[in-house]
C-alpha cells in the first residue's frame, strides 16, 4: 500500500516538475499534476494496484473469518472453545 501511494505521489511530483520546467506557475502545475496523475496512474500502475487490492481482500477475508469464529464462540456453539 505504501509503495502504491508513494508511486502515485511521485507521478504527481514528476508531472508538476515537468510543467514547472516549462514555466507554468507552481500552483497551476500542481493542480494539473494532480488531475493528470489520477487517470494516468490507473493505467501505469495497474499491476501494483491489483496487488494492493488483492492484499486488502486477503486481510478483509481473514478479519471476516476471525469475526465469525468469535461470534460462534459467543453463541456457545458446540466444538468451539474460548
Amino acid at each position: 500500500m505504501t509503495l502504491y501511494v508513494c508511486a502515485r505521489l511521485g507521478m504527481v511530483a514528476a508531472v508538476t516538475a515537468g510543467l514547472v520546467l516549462l514555466n507554468v506557475p507552481l500552483l497551476v502545475a500542481l493542480a494539473v499534476g494532480v488531475v493528470v496523475a489520477l487517470p494516468l496512474s490507473l493505467f501505469v500502475f495497474r499491476g501494483l494496484r491489483t496487488r494492493v487490492a488483492r492484499g486488502l481482500e486477503e486481510k478483509q477475508s481473514a478479519r471476516r473469518a476471525e469475526r465469525e469464529k468469535l461470534r460462534s464462540q459467543l453463541r456457545g456453539e458446540p466444538g468451539q472453545s474460548i
